[in-house]
C-alpha cells in the first residue's frame, strides 16, 4: 500500500473527527442538531427577508445570498459526514471526492465575496448616501454577484484539478471529515510545491483580496462617522455595521488559518477543529449574528411572525 500509486483505485476513506465510535456517536449527535439549527436559521433569515418590502434592499439581498449560501457549504460536507458514521462505511470515491473538494471551495469563498459585497453596500450608504440609491441599483448588484459567482468557480476547478493531479501513494485515508486540499496534500507523495504556491498566491488574491476590501472599506466608514457630530448619529452608523464585522471576524480568523500556512505544519486535531468552525459552526452562527443584533431583521421577523399567528387564528 505504501508504493502503490492509488490515483486510479476507486475510493479514499474519510477517517472523520475521531476514531473512537463512542466520541462519533456523540459528535453526530452535535453535528446533526448544528446542521438543523443551520437549515432552519438560514431558512427563516431567508423567508424574512423575501416577505418583507422593507428589507428590500441591496444589504439583505447580499444577506438572502449568504444565508443560501450557508445552507450549501453544510450540505456539502455535513450529510456525508453523519451517512458515513451511521453506516459505518467512510469510503468515497475518488471523482466524488473531488466533486466535494471543488463545491466546497466554490461555495466556501463565495461567503468572501459576500461579505466584501455587504462592506462595499455599507460603505456607500455612510459615505456616499447622497449617490446611494444610484450607485447601488439592482442591476449593479447582480452584475456584482455574477461576476462574484464566475471567480469563486473559476477558483474551485482550479484547486481541484491541480490536487486531483498529485499522485497518492502513501494511503487512500484522508485524515479530515471532507476532501479538503490540505489534508490531501499531505496524503500525496507528489511534490506539493506548486500546489502550495498556487494556494498562497491564487488564494491570497481571492480570499485576502476581499478581506483587504473589507478593511479598506471600514477604514473609509469609521473615518466618515467619526466625523458625524451627534454621538447618537455615530452609534447608529456604527450599529448597520456591527452584525456584519462580527461575520467578518468569524469568518476570516479560521480561514486564514487553515490555508494560508505550508502542509508542513498541517496538524490533525487543530486543523480538523478549525474546519468544523468555518464550515459548520460560522453558518450556523451567522443567523443569530444578523438577526440578534440587526433590529431591521428582528422587527421584520416579529411582524411575520404576528402575522402567521392571526393567519392561524382566523382559519380556526
Amino acid at each position: 500500500m505504501e508504493k502503490e500509486n492509488l490515483t486510479d483505485m476507486p475510493n479514499f476513506i474519510l477517517l472523520g473527527l475521531s476514531n473512537n465510535p463512542q466520541h462519533n456517536n456523540v459528535l453526530s449527535g452535535f453535528f446533526f442538531i448544528m446542521y438543523l439549527a443551520t437549515l432552519i436559521g438560514n431558512v427563516v433569515i431567508v423567508s424574512v427577508i423575501i416577505r418583507s418590502l422593507q428589507l428590500h434592499t441591496p444589504m439583505y439581498f447580499f444577506l438572502c445570498n449568504l444565508s443560501m449560501v450557508d445552507i450549501c457549504l453544510t450540505t456539502i460536507t455535513v450529510p456525508k459526514l453523519l451517512f458515513n458514521i451511521f453506516s459505518g462505511q467512510k469510503t468515497i470515491s475518488f471523482h466524488s471526492c473531488f466533486i466535494q473538494m471543488y463545491f466546497f471551495h466554490s461555495v466556501g469563498n463565495m461567503d468572501s465575496f459576500l461579505l466584501a459585497l455587504m462592506a462595499l453596500d455599507r460603505y456607500e450608504a455612510i459615505c456616499n448616501p447622497m449617490h446611494y440609491t444610484t450607485i447601488m441599483n439592482w442591476r449593479f448588484c447582480v452584475l456584482l454577484l455574477t461576476g462574484s459567482w464566475v471567480l469563486v468557480s473559476l477558483h474551485g476547478v482550479l484547486f481541484t484539478v491541480m490536487t486531483a493531479g498529485l499522485s497518492f501513494c502513501r494511503s487512500n485515508e484522508i485524515h479530515h471529515f471532507f476532501c479538503d486540499v490540505p489534508p490531501m496534500l499531505k496524503l500525496s507523495c507528489s511534490n506539493t510545491y506548486a500546489n502550495e504556491m498556487v494556494i498562497f498566491i491564487e488564494g491570497s488574491v481571492i480570499v485576502m483580496g476581499p478581506m483587504l476590501f473589507i478593511l479598506i472599506s471600514y477604514i473609509r466608514i469609521i473615518s466618515a462617522v467619526l466625523k458625524i457630530q451627534s454621538s447618537q448619529g455615530r452609534c447608529k452608523a456604527f450599529s448597520t455595521c456591527t452584525s456584519h464585522l462580527t461575520a467578518v471576524i468569524l469568518f476570516y480568523s479560521t480561514v486564514i488559518f487553515m490555508y494560508f500556512r505550508p502542509s508542513s505544519s498541517y496538524s490533525l486535531e487543530y486543523d480538523r477543529t478549525i474546519s468544523v468552525i468555518y464550515s459548520v459552526v460560522t453558518p450556523m452562527l451567522n443567523p443569530f449574528i444578523y438577526s440578534l443584533r440587526n433590529k431591521e431583521v428582528k422587527g421584520a421577523l416579529r411582524k411575520m411572525c404576528i402575522k402567521q399567528n392571526l393567519s392561524m387564528r382566523g382559519s380556526e
